[in-house]
C-alpha cells in the first residue's frame, strides 16, 4: 500500500464503525495489499481466499489500458480477452462462489469481503444478477465500500463507493 492507501484504510475503521457490523466474517484476497487494508481498517481477517483475488490479466499484467490499446484498439477487461489470463467466465464463477458462500452466513452475521477493483465491480454486477461485463457501469474507488443487501427478497446494492473523504 502507498501512504495514501494506508491513510484510506485507517479511515475505513470509522466508516465501517458507522455500519454497525454484527460479528463480521471477514474474507480477504490473499494479496498483501488486501490483507493489510483489512487490518488497518480494524478488521480481523478470518480467512484469505483466491476467490477474492483480482482479475488475472495474464500477458497484460502491469500494462495500462492505453498501452494495451496500442495493439488492441478499444480494449477493456470487460469486453476483450486477456491473453494467458482469466476469462470472464472464470471470473464469474469465482464471484458467484464467494457470493453464495457469503449468503450462507448473512442470517447470523455480516460478511465483509476485501478484494480489488475490477473484481469488486464484478461482485456488484453478479449480486444484482447482471453479466460480468456490466461491472463497467459500477465505480469503486480505491478504499471504497459497497453494502449489499436485499429489498423484499431481491438483491440490492444498498450503498456503493462509500469513501472516507
Amino acid at each position: 500500500l502507498t501512504a495514501t492507501g494506508r491513510e484510506q484504510a485507517i479511515g475505513l475503521a470509522r466508516l465501517l464503525g458507522r455500519l454497525e457490523l454484527v460479528e463480521p466474517l471477514v474474507l480477504s484476497s490473499p494479496r498483501r495489499r488486501a490483507v493489510d487494508t483489512a487490518k488497518l481498517a480494524g478488521l480481523a481477517v478470518e480467512e484469505t481466499t483466491e476467490d477474492l483475488s483480482e482479475w488475472n490479466y495474464g500477458d497484460y499484467e502491469g500494462l495500462t489500458t492505453e498501452q494495451i490499446r496500442e495493439h488492441t484498439p478499444g480494449w477493456t477487461v470487460w469486453t476483450h480477452a486477456c491473453p494467458a489470463g482469466e476469462t470472464a467466465e472464470s471470473v464469474q464463477h469465482r464471484a458467484d462462489a464467494i457470493l453464495t458462500r457469503a449468503a450462507t452466513q448473512t442470517a447470523h452475521r455480516d460478511v465483509v469481503l476485501v478484494g480489488h477493483g475490477h473484481f469488486s465491480r464484478t461482485l456488484l454486477a453478479r449480486w444484482v444478477r447482471l453479466a460480468v461485463a456490466n461491472g463497467i457501469h459500477f465505480r469503486m474507488s480505491p478504499g471504497g465500500v459497497a453494502v449489499l443487501g436485499h429489498d423484499h427478497g431481491q438483491p440490492q446494492i444498498a450503498a456503493m463507493n462509500l469513501t472516507v473523504d
